[in-house]
């Protein structure tokens, strides 16, 4: 075996000199055909051979022509993915100041409107990509494009700020509940029914209370709940939320009420901070 491919290889090694001095000297037709004759096995093995190394270096380029355009086509896709989010998140944006727009927020308050970029939720916290330079600062009421009070901004830092919850154990403010049309046409100003405040308070978890409500008053569920400039936190008039259901006790003074807020957290993704406001009840 090993004699045999010593063989093959001093037969190609002659068919390799043979075309070299064909080149360089002069031989005749005969002798080229003689020696074209016995070496053409030889000659369509080398060429073959040949072919398919040739092929198989033209195949290593084309993958990697293949690999360099597919790696160009998903970096166009991803660009263009991203463009596309970027459109939506604009149209997003545009659809909630037009919203804003119709309720007339902007006559009313100073607004900075704000992307939500986390959500603490154990702590009843939300982060905003707004902060000090862009003029933010402790205390500011957030609220939605629907006029519904989220909570007020708990830290700020210089591009971002964390809003406190209105159901963080931390919040408190004065609320009223919105004065009902169940007085009759003829009563007089004198029996028009006053309005009913107590305190709203957080109890983590997204839960809410409305207490130090007067047991004499009236109050039921479905009730809605709205802000109070009594200690001036607010605005008044904004959207708490409505009454769930009522404590009472024999010999406790006050009521309380249990209040479901008028914003679902899952489904935020764009605030407005006011940034100033009237804080006085008109």
């Amino acid at each position: 075996m090993k004699s045999f491919y010593i063989f093959k290889i001093g037969i190609i090694e002659l068919v390799i000199t043979f075309f070299i001095l064909s080149n360089l000297t002069p031989l005749s037709k005969e002798t080229k055909n003689f020696f074209y004759l016995i070496s053409s096995p030889f000659q369509k093995w080398l060429w073959k051979t040949g072919s398919k190394i040739s092929t198989f270096f033209e195949g290593i380029s084309e993958i990697k022509n293949l690999k360099s355009e597919n790696e160009e086509l998903k970096l166009k896709i991803q660009e263009l993915i991203s463009e596309k989010a970027a459109l939506i998140e604009i149209k997003k944006e545009n659809e909630i100041l037009r919203e804003a727009l119709n309720l007339g927020l902007e006559k009313e308050f100073e607004l900075n409107l704000a992307e939500i970029i986390a959500k603490d939720v154990p702590q009843d916290y939300l982060i905003i990509n707004k902060g000090s330079k862009d003029g933010l600062k402790i205390g500011l009421p957030v609220i939605t494009q629907q006029r519904v009070l989220v909570g007020k901004i708990g830290e700020v830092y210089d591009n971002f700020s964390k809003i406190q919850l209105i159901t963080s154990k931390d919040s408190s403010f004065d609320a009223k509940i919105v004065e009902k049309d169940s007085n009759p046409p003829t009563a007089l100003p004198s029996e028009a029914q006053a309005p009913i405040y107590g305190l709203a308070k957080g109890k983590g978890s997204f839960k809410l209370s409305l207490d130090f409500v007067p047991k004499e008053k009236e109050i039921k569920t479905a009730d809605i709940v709205v802000t109070a400039v009594l200690g001036g936190i607010f605005p008044q008039g904004l959207l708490v939320g409505e009454i769930q259901s009522i404590k009472k006790s024999d010999i406790a003074p006050f009521q309380t009420a249990e209040v479901r807020p008028a914003f679902e957290v899952k489904d935020l993704d764009f605030l407005f901070i006011i940034k100033n406001f009237e804080s006085f009840e008109k």
